[in-house]
């Protein structure tokens, strides 16, 4: 794609990385084939090249307008189109980019600005997000429906005892914003599992966090203050010994993936950020088949529709590795239509998004649900709660169909 980018931006860092992304672009179009939000809404400027072509403009000069926002705000950052994409253009990285320039050119309404902040706030505090959300399980026969089923703690039979293995090895666990509130048996089993392998984790209460919910919001400058924070705590660990940082919300893994990126050009954090970045791995990653001989699947449950969550199988390029255990492990697999499309969740879009959210919900709960599954599967505490909006089947994190082998109990 050929560039003429003005000059404030010709001659700065950021203008020079979104023009070579912009140049590797070749208009072929493949990308609007697999985005969600072209396909549900047919607009040329909701796909990722009207969407590129929209950044084109405001880099070679023109002002951005409400509209050009919009726009970008609908996109879901599903990175799907990357996965299709034969040019390998790195199109969330010029969202990012766009998004931080049309955020500074064009001002949003105030009481659309003043609820993006306390939306942040919320969701960035425990405390106040957790006791929310038990207020919301006490009082849950006035709230909606959809509201209720998205706050169930789900859980499955009682998992064994496992036996007690000594120490051999020191991890980090990321135990995220949001999941300990919603779905506490996610973290609980994590730990059980790697305990049973000898593997302990090291406390590291001081992380906030990892800076993903502030980034879908244009808030940069928070994104980078919180993914500092947490560079500065989990990297002496590193250095006493912890092998790796956990994720078990892919999405967070996501984002601490792209710390490298965030902070290149920070020339304090750069390199601490790119070992944080190479540190970080899902919890799909970290266990091995060879380790099967310690886990059994549940009897009680045969069929599983899996719902590889974006942000595992676009933005980590992950897909195959849970389907992988889930099939050692003795599990039937049901054929999921159009697996490789969101859900609608994308971190806080279902509700800045709500109404589009929804559709793709929709379109999502019908495919799982289509061969009629024991539970549906996935890996990202978001899609987990998304899906539980509309499922009539259970959702659960796929940690949670693992149990023990030669167990005490």
């Amino acid at each position: 794609m050929k560039t003429q980018l003005s000059e404030i931006f010709k001659s700065s860092p950021i203008g020079a990385e979104a023009d070579s992304i912009l140049r590797s672009c070749v208009h072929c179009g493949f990308c609007t084939a697999t985005c969600p939000t072209y396909l549900q809404l047919g607009d040329e400027l909701d796909g990722p090249r009207g969407r590129i072509y929209l950044i084109k403009q405001v880099l070679e000069g023109q002002p951005a307008s409400r509209k050009t926002q919009q726009h970008l705000d609908r996109c879901l950052t599903c990175r799907n189109c990357e996965t299709t994409c034969p040019s390998s253009v790195n199109y969330h990285r010029l969202l990012d980019i766009g998004r931080q320039i049309v955020e500074q050119q064009v001002k949003r309404p105030l009481m659309e600005k003043l609820f993006r902040s306390a939306l942040r706030k919320f969701l960035l505090s425990p405390v106040l997000f957790n006791n929310t959300i038990r207020l919301g399980r006490l009082f849950a026969p006035l709230l909606p429906e959809s509201l209720t089923r998205s706050l169930r703690v789900q859980k499955i039979n009682p998992p064994s005892i496992p036996v007690k293995v000594p120490v051999k090895r020191q991890v980090l666990m990321l135990e995220g914003c949001v999941q300990n509130g919603l779905q506490p048996d996610i973290n609980h089993k994590t730990r059980q599992l790697l305990s049973h392998l000898g593997i302990g984790i090291m406390d590291c209460s001081e992380i906030k966090c990892c800076g993903a919910l502030s980034h879908h919001m244009n808030a940069e400058e928070e994104t980078l203050q919180l993914a500092r924070h947490n560079i500065d705590r989990w990297l002496p660990l590193i250095e006493q010994g912890a092998e790796a940082i956990i994720m078990t919300a892919s999405g967070c893994g996501s984002h601490i993936k792209d710390y490298a990126t965030l902070l290149k050009d920070d020339t304090e954090y750069a390199d601490k950020a790119a070992r944080i970045s190479q540190s970080c791995v899902d919890i799909c990653e970290f266990l091995q088949l060879g380790d099967m001989q310690f886990f059994k699947k549940y009897d009680t449950i045969q069929s599983v529709a899996w719902h590889p969550p974006c942000s595992l199988q676009h933005g980590q390029q992950l897909n195959g590795r849970v389907e992988t255990f889930l099939d050692a492990l003795g599990y039937r697999r049901v054929e999921v239509k159009d697996s490789h499309l969101c859900c609608g969740s994308a971190g806080t879009y279902s509700i800045l998004q709500a109404d589009l959210s929804a559709q793709l919900l929709d379109n999502k709960i019908k495919h799982l649900q289509h061969q009629q599954p024991d539970v549906i599967a996935t890996a990202n505490i978001g899609c987990q709660s998304h899906l539980l909006k509309k499922s009539t089947q259970p959702v659960l994190h796929w940690v949670q169909l693992l149990d023990f082998k030669g167990s005490s109990d």
